[in-house]
């Protein structure tokens, strides 16, 4: 039995739309307070683009009904992480301090509307997808995102431990994931491509973003 077959669907039908934002806004909460507790530069960790996409792929996973049936996996993937920037803005907001401008807000926003689902038809492809394809591409997506935040920790914030901990994941998602030998090796592959696709794309210009 592979980890993919393991899996049930915990979120039921009638349940997901509750539980996905609330689950989202609980982890968003969460990593707010990891970075007050974890020490120096690991409290990135709990800041992490990478992630924060894990939980929008579970939840298409749990709610994943059948190939093709993607409605409820994108929708459960959007309201994951739609709740993960409400949890973490809003305790920033109303436990601490205040958020300050609005302006990182509206961007992880914005990429919560982008990423939320399309992790989550990700997490429903590596399920149940019947093609190797598909479940090569939905798997090298999620390890792809920790492949580029291992080049971003590497090569611009020269964060060596958190470098390493995402380049580890990079390789242990194809590997314990993946149904097969084969599957495994051309998800790897298709992962670091992603990474470096992802950090041109999406690291690079918010580089560029004022702080």
């Amino acid at each position: 039995m592979t980890l993919s077959t393991a899996i049930r669907p915990i979120l039921g039908p009638d349940r997901w739309w509750i539980s996905a934002p609330l689950a989202g806004v609980g982890l968003g909460i969460l990593t707010n307070l990891a970075q007050g507790v974890l020490p120096g530069a690991s409290n990135q960790i709990a800041n992490s683009g990478a992630v924060w996409c894990v939980p929008a792929f579970a939840a298409g996973a749990l709610v994943a009904g059948g190939h093709p049936a993607l409605r409820k996996p994108v929708l459960a993937g959007l309201c994951t992480t739609i709740g993960l920037v409400v949890g973490y803005y809003g305790y920033a907001e109303f436990g601490r301090s205040g958020m300050g401008s609005p302006f990182w807000p509206l961007v992880w926003l914005a990429m919560a509307l982008i990423s939320g689902p399309l992790f989550g038809a990700a997490g429903a492809w590596w399920r149940h997808g019947r093609t190797t394809g598909r479940r090569v591409v939905a798997l090298a997506a999620l390890s792809g995102v920790f492949g580029m935040e291992s080049i971003q920790y590497a090569w611009v914030l020269h964060y060596a431990p958190q470098a390493w901990t995402c380049a580890a994941l990079l390789v242990a998602i194809p590997l314990l994931m993946a149904r097969q030998h084969r599957e495994r090796a051309l998800t790897l592959l298709t992962a670091l491509a992603f990474s470096a696709i992802a950090y041109a794309v999406i690291e690079l210009p918010l580089q560029h973003m004022p702080a």
